[in-house]
């Protein structure tokens, strides 16, 4: 607040003072005032009201008020207060706005907190002038803490005698009308409002206290929560918390977690009311998982995973019913990727997957037959039942499904049908024709022989199942396969498995989010919809998904892309965290494993699925001296980053039915990275087996030469001490390593330093012949010694 000028006759007026009076103080004290209009300052102010202060001292307070008392029981209501009064107090407050005032004059003691102090027989002067000249200070609002004047001070009087009688009664003795005497006294009543007001408060709180008891606290809580958690959520102590814990046998400490049950009993206890609290996960929010009401189903086409041992037909088989030539155009003649195809039979679709035989691809034929209803188990009538026929029976036992047996290349001339229906029994699949269960059709899918009759069995196989989904819903499924195209970017196969999916759907597949841009049947037509069991391929993914994981179509496209950034952050914290923790019992394990040599791989691939079956085939290879590690796989061409990667991690890359791009094998070159590109699984793990084998530690064997008895020793200043030898069997050949032995044990192990028959240095010397020779670092050579000679040959891998 800006400081009003104040000027010497105005002060005079105020104190109903001459002129000359102030001039003087100022004359004395300060500097002399040019004239009365002269602006005083702060400091000038201070002076001013510090002698009238000082010369006009009161006999009592009650001489400062006597006169306004007087006046106020006379006045009638609506008469003007004396404004001097006002005034006087301006400048003081006017002053203390700058700077605390040492001592103030006028009716400050009336504002001041009823601070005595004294005031100038001028202040009395003027508050008996009733009107004054309006001042050109702002006049200061001055809030009367005596309102009316009719305070009932006999009622404090007798409050503070009940608090404290002595003090009264002193206070009494003092001056029969004073009510309250000095500041000490005045601040005895602000305790006592105090008190009073603790009083109220703790009442207050006591009340909340029972309204909290009759009313039980209502506490949410979920599957697990954290002791203090619970205990701030029931509004009590931790320490109550755990000990209640505790006296229900419970240790726990306020950071450990407890599940609903312990808290849910602990709560009542302690006179809560218990609420689960259901936490609705963005997947929930976002994927729609009802089941289906039995009236919206409609039934649905049969999908069916064709299964069995590697080259025995299933891919041709396909071929036959199709009326194409897959199996021709594949690389080395096996089947390395899932295939998805859709066929009419009798006017009737029926979805095909074909799955790869090859033992890399375990995952394939595991996600093959949990997507689908009905498995045809092709089985070679010349080769019978092999390792990946067992293994695609018992995927197909864990997905209960029903096994069609398809006995194929029965037109073969050493085909023996009946010896498979034998193997077959012995794994649980027993014949129709012997009385079982299982459905066996002898087919030849190059001669086109028995295919109907299979294809019949499968339509009345999906019949007995009464295969249904409901079409009027958001679609969703298996991603089966996912890879990266030039130039449509990732690509996936999907198979949908209930609703319809739509063109400019937004999708969500494990990782990977999009809308659907494009979708293509098996045959490469352009789809705007599909319904359930129907294969297609879409374009539009952020990235290829994981083959097998399940795809929904989704409404909020936010909220999947957060859900996908959650999921990514949830594998990169899996991926962070420390596979293997370092206990005393592992530690020396771990030491040694150091000495292991690691053999890092960048494996890229055509599809998803293939990446995952190189992927294992190659860690499988791993074996005590050499580990095989995949630091990273992915879809696609071979591209510069990996290169990069390759180079810093010193990997070899894979290559499998892919090839490198041009910035690739610059790169690859000249950082001296070595790519190796296959089209056949095989040829894949037996180069690597190979290069395994270089980079295992050789293998030694020892080759003991001969021994020399010791007969007499020399010492020479300049080598040392020479031993005398006589050859006993084998012999001793120049730089090769010895043993020396004494009463059978060995002493020393070093390497020989040099060999001499008589003067001369010998290349070796035979059986029965002596000689002279000196141990390398080692002197300590005595009569009766034995010399071992030996060599350490490499036994090749």
């Amino acid at each position: 607040m800006g400081i009003e000028k104040y000027r010497v006759h105005e002060v005079a007026k105020d104190f109903g003072l001459p002129t000359k009076t102030i001039t003087e103080i100022l004359t004395k004290y300060a500097q002399a005032p040019k004239n009365h209009m002269q602006v005083l300052t702060d400091h000038e102010l201070s002076l001013i009201f510090d002698y009238l202060t000082q010369h006009n001292q009161v006999s009592s307070i009650q001489a400062i008020f006597a006169d306004t008392f007087k006046e106020k029981e006379k006045e009638a209501p609506k008469a003007p207060k004396a404004p001097s009064a006002e005034k006087a107090a301006a400048p003081v407050q006017d002053s203390s706005a700058a700077k605390p005032a040492p001592k103030q004059a006028g009716a400050a003691p009336a504002q001041n907190g009823g601070k005595p102090q004294a005031a100038p027989q001028g202040g009395q002067q003027a508050a008996q002038q009733p009107q004054q000249p309006m001042s050109r200070v702002p006049q200061k609002k001055i809030v009367d803490t005596r309102k009316g004047g009719d305070v009932n001070l006999a009622k404090y009087d007798q409050r503070l005698e009940e608090l404290a009688p002595e003090r009264a009664n002193r206070m009494q003795q003092r001056s029969g009308k004073e009510k309250i005497r000095t500041n000490s006294q005045r601040r005895g009543g602000m305790t006592f409002s105090n008190k009073r007001r603790q009083d109220e408060a703790e009442k207050m709180r006591r009340l909340q206290l029972e309204i909290a008891k009759k009313a039980p606290v209502k506490v949410m809580i979920p599957d697990e929560i954290s002791v203090g958690e619970l205990a701030s959520r029931m509004k009590k102590t931790g320490a109550e918390v755990v000990k209640c814990l505790m006296k229900n046998g419970v240790m726990a400490s306020l950071s450990q977690i407890i599940d609903f049950d312990t808290a849910a009993i602990i709560a009542e206890e302690m006179g809560c009311k218990v609420e689960k609290e259901i936490t609705v996960t963005i997947e929930e929010r976002l994927i729609d998982d009802h089941e289906d009401k039995p009236e919206d189903l409609v039934p649905r086409a049969p999908v069916v995973v064709v299964m069995g041992h590697v080259d025995h037909g299933k891919t041709s088989l396909l071929d036959t019913i199709r009326n194409t030539s897959v199996a021709a155009g594949e690389a080395g003649g096996i089947t390395q990727h899932i295939g998805a195809y859709q066929v009419q039979v009798n006017g009737k679709p029926i979805t095909f997957l074909d799955t790869p035989g090859h033992e890399a691809f375990t995952s394939m034929r595991a996600r093959g037959a949990m997507i689908t209803d009905i498995a045809i188990l092709m089985v070679a009538a010349d080769d019978g039942i092999m390792p990946q026929t067992i293994e695609s029976i018992n995927h197909a036992k864990a997905a209960n499904i029903p096994i069609i047996v398809a006995i194929n290349k029965i037109d073969k001339e050493n085909a023996n049908p009946d010896r498979v229906l034998q193997q077959l029994t012995e794994h649980g699949l027993v014949p129709e024709d012997w009385g079982g269960e299982t459905i066996c059709c002898k087919v030849s899918a190059k001669k086109n022989i028995g295919i109907d009759n299979l294809l019949e069995m499968v339509t009345l196989t999906a019949e007995m199942a009464e295969l249904k989904a409901n079409p009027n819903r958001a679609g969703q499924g298996t991603v089966i396969e996912a890879r990266l195209d030039k130039g449509r970017g990732p690509v996936a196969t999907l198979l949908v498995q209930n609703g319809t999916l739509k063109q400019g759907d937004i999708i969500i597949a494990g990782t990977a989010v999009g809308r659907v841009r494009t979708m293509l049947d098996y045959k490469g037509n352009r789809l705007t919809e599909a319904g359930p069991s129907v294969p297609v391929e879409i374009a539009g993914l952020s990235e290829a998904p994981e083959a097998g994981s399940p795809f929904f179509a989704v409404a909020d496209e936010r909220m999947a892309r957060e859900l996908v950034e959650q999921r990514k952050a949830e594998a990169r914290a899996k991926a962070a965290a420390p596979v293997q923790k370092v206990s005393l019992e592992n530690l020396f394990d771990q030491i040694q494993a150091g000495e292991r040599k690691e053999l890092a791989l960048i494996v890229k691939a055509d599809v998803q699925g293939s990446v995952e079956a190189v992927k294992a085939s190659l860690e499988k290879l791993s074996n005590d001296e050499v580990n095989v590690k995949v630091i990273h796989g992915g879809v696609g061409a071979i591209n510069e980053s990996d290169v990069m990667l390759a180079a810093s991690s010193n990997a070899i890359i894979v290559g499998f039915n892919v090839r490198p791009d041009a910035a690739a094998r610059d790169g690859a070159i000249r950082q001296n990275v070595d790519m190796r590109m296959y089209r056949v699984i095989y040829d894949c793990i037996d180069e690597i087996t190979a290069a395994m084998k270089g980079m295992l530690a050789p293998k030694y064997r020892e080759v003991v030469l001969g021994h020399a008895e010791v007969r007499q020793t020399y010492r020479v200043s300049s080598v040392g001490t020479v031993a005398g030898c006589y050859v006993q069997d084998g012999k001793i050949v120049r730089a090769c390593s010895v043993r020396v032995v004494r009463d059978g044990i060995v002493i020393h192990e070093g390497s020989l330093a040099s060999l001499k028959r008589f003067k001369d240095d010998a290349k070796e010397v035979a059986e029965n012949y002596e000689c002279g020779l000196t141990v390398e670092k080692f002197n300590d050579i005595k009569e009766g010694d034995i010399i071992e000679a030996f060599t350490m040959d490499e036994i090749p891998r």
